[in-house]
């Protein structure tokens, strides 16, 4: 066993750990935090498919968060208030409202995605972020689902004989689905799609040259980026039991591209990593100041300057890769 592996083993029996550690210690509350680390691990685990191993920067992958959150919410709205939505009875299902979140979101990037490939580098950053604009103010212009008041779910998904109203057994659904999602994308990086990801990543006219048809792996790993990122959307509305179009902005879009490069680009744990030490230095700054974003970007530019791999760069060392 590698040396990451054995410490990412370590970090999971430690969220595994984690509720008990909790209610030991009289802070049952740090739960919902933890299921937060975890889902907002689980949205850059998503965006660093595409950034650290397809060398795509999208600055608008809150807009398939937001679409993910947006489903389940309306889908819980109409199972209550009656009425359909695209012709769809509503319902608070989540064996039904999570694949359709994960549909839809994928849908999307894979629309945004055929266009936005057109382009590379900059223009592909401005696009993106374009698209993701244009949905948050479509979803602004939606008076029947909130518009800028959000909407609020009337209770959270149902799972059958799992009841996640508890807090607990949410925290070790989103465990969970982060884990299935690790260990997909490990293999995916291993096989011959990831190579070629990344083939297309670091000499992209050497693949054309020869004759591998690029277009469709970074579409198929944008698509699969962006259904992913929709799971995270679902969790997170069921988490918060409220979305709004905050979810949708470019500020989601700009936190998720911070925690992937302070865990580490193209690193398998590193979003994860990232998204603890992010929610972990903002709720601690937030005790101490209003303004903590002031404190936090100084310790982002320490991170760039000193730990070009990220934190979890430093976890692997110079063998790490």
């Amino acid at each position: 066993m590698q040396r990451s592996d054995l410490i990412a083993l370590i970090g999971l029996l430690a969220f595994a750990l984690f509720p008990a550690i909790a209610w030991a210690g009289d802070s049952l509350w740090a739960v919902d935090l933890g299921s937060r680390m975890l889902i907002y691990g689980l949205a850059a685990l998503a965006l660093n498919l595409i950034l650290g191993y397809g060398g795509l920067v999208s600055f608008g992958h809150a807009a398939f968060v937001g679409a993910g959150a947006y489903i389940v919410a309306i889908l819980s709205f109409h199972s209550f208030m009656g009425g359909s939505f695209l012709g769809l009875p509503g319902t608070g299902s989540g064996f039904l409202a999570f694949p359709l979140a994960m549909l839809v979101a994928g849908g999307l990037a894979l629309a945004i995605g055929a266009l936005s490939l057109k382009t590379s580098g900059l223009y592909f950053i401005m696009i993106t972020l374009a698209f993701a604009q244009m949905i948050y103010y479509l979803f602004i212009s939606l008076p029947d689902y909130g518009g800028e008041d959000g909407l609020s779910l009337w209770e959270r998904s149902d799972f059958g004989p799992l009841d996640i109203g508890n807090d607990i057994l949410f925290f070790y659904l989103c465990l969970l689905l982060v884990l299935g999602f690790t260990l997909l994308k490990r293999r995916l990086i291993g096989s011959r799609f990831g190579w070629t990801l990344m083939g297309l990543r670091d000499n992209p006219r050497r693949m054309a040259a020869l004759g591998t048809p690029g277009f469709r792996y970074q579409l198929a790993a944008f698509a699969l980026s962006g259904a992913v990122a929709g799971l995270a959307g679902a969790l997170l509305a069921n988490q918060t039991e409220f979305v709004s179009p905050s979810f949708l902005s470019w500020h989601l879009s700009g936190e998720l591209l911070v925690i992937v490069i302070l865990g580490g680009i193209g690193t398998l744990y590193g979003p994860i990593a990232g998204a603890v030490a992010f929610l972990l230095l903002e709720f601690l700054l937030k005790e101490v100041t209003e303004h903590w974003q002031l404190f936090l970007g100084p310790i982002l530019i320490l991170v760039v300057l000193y730990a070009r791999r990220g934190l979890w760069g430093l976890v692997e060392g110079r063998n790490g890769r």
